[in-house]
């Protein structure tokens, strides 16, 4: 039986925090899905084919990641429901704060209950603990780098969308 877990998250856009978790998650689990998906509590910057697109090329771009890692979206149903269709029986959420926790705990107790599908939390590692999306996003809107928090890829695009 093979060991699949999904990664999901908005990725607007994919962060170094992020590929980190990823990455580590790959070394734990047979296959990996890295899931953009849909988060109705937040305006996206990107279309989600955008973010879909910036994640593999960040994922391939990076010689230590693992091969075992698969991009992919989901905007119907809910995200237990992909995890049936490609047999994951667990997520993997990464976590910077108790913030988070309080956040995930209802979801870990609804995707469990729901599917039997288990979470796992990954702290990050301590040099992108204080990285968000949301803080890139607002960041870079107002011209500033952000290079040392976001692969290469996602920095080359973010550079030529930046305010002149």
């Amino acid at each position: 039986m093979s060991n699949i877990a999904v990664v999901p998250g908005s990725f607007d856009p994919i962060t170094l925090g992020h590929l980190d978790v990823i990455r580590r998650a790959a070394d734990i689990f047979d296959e990996v899905h890295v899931l953009v998906v849909h988060n109705p509590g937040k305006d996206a910057m990107l279309p989600i084919s955008e973010r879909v697109g910036l994640i593999q090329k960040a994922l391939d771009e990076d010689p230590q990641m693992p091969k075992n890692i698969l991009v992919a979206s989901w905007s119907v149903g809910l995200l237990v429901d992909y995890c049936t269709e490609v047999g994951a029986s667990v997520l993997v959420k990464g976590i910077r704060s108790q913030i988070d926790v309080a956040y995930e705990t209802p979801m870990v107790i609804m995707n469990r209950s729901l599917a039997g599908v288990e979470t796992v939390f990954l702290l990050p590692d301590p040099a992108h603990a204080h990285v968000s999306s949301t803080l890139v996003r607002q960041v870079s809107s107002m011209g500033g780098d952000v290079s040392q928090y976001v692969p290469p890829a996602v920095a080359r695009f973010l550079a030529k969308t930046r305010p002149a």
